[in-house]
């Protein structure tokens, strides 16, 4: 009898595991305890002084993507769009605002940012 219920466990188990894994190749589960159909707010500045791209490591989901662009856009006068391809985060500037200052949002978040270069 105590067979059956320790293969009845991992048999439950081992199908929550498939159907988590199964989510998270489609895209619907994300990485990092996210996903579903969130979308940050999008940000649009009145005018743009110029752009940089911060070169960022540790996004790997939809859910990364939304949560570095809303730490960016929650900074007054600069607004992020994420490509999550290339690991970069380009940055607008309606008014000025210290590297330092975006870095540690994106650190703080939980990711690593590795490099930054002027876009325009």
């Amino acid at each position: 009898m105590e067979n059956v219920i320790i293969i009845g466990i991992l048999a439950v188990v081992v199908v929550i595991g498939i159907v988590n894994t199964v989510k998270h190749f489609k895209g619907q589960g994300g990485c990092c305890g996210g996903g579903g159909s969130y979308k940050p707010r999008k940000k649009k500045l009145p005018s743009t002084l110029y752009q940089k791209t911060f070169r960022v490591e540790g996004m790997h989901c939809e859910h990364c993507k939304n949560r570095v662009e809303e730490v960016i856009n929650d900074i007054q006068g600069v607004a992020g769009k994420v490509d999550l391809k290339k690991g970069e985060v380009t940055v607008s500037y309606a008014e000025d605002v210290a590297d330092e200052v975006i870095k540690a949002r994106i650190e703080r978040a939980g990711y690593t940012v590795v490099g930054v270069a002027a876009s325009r």
